[in-house]
């Protein structure tokens, strides 16, 4: 499993209680449904990250 690096992460209130909805829908936390929305992105962009070689 990859490391994880916790950060401050301020955001409109309307759009943190979406996103907990949508969260609770998926049956996901509120944080891995922010993870899962920032790869989806990323994956989009052709950014994700590189996985690394064990």
């Amino acid at each position: 499993m990859a490391k994880k690096k916790a950060f401050a992460l301020r955001i409109n209130e309307d759009i943190i209680k979406a996103i907990e909805k949508w969260a609770s829908d998926e049956f996901r936390s509120t944080n891995g449904q922010i993870e899962w929305m920032l790869m989806q992105k990323l994956k989009e962009a052709k950014r994700e990250p590189k996985k690394k070689e064990e």
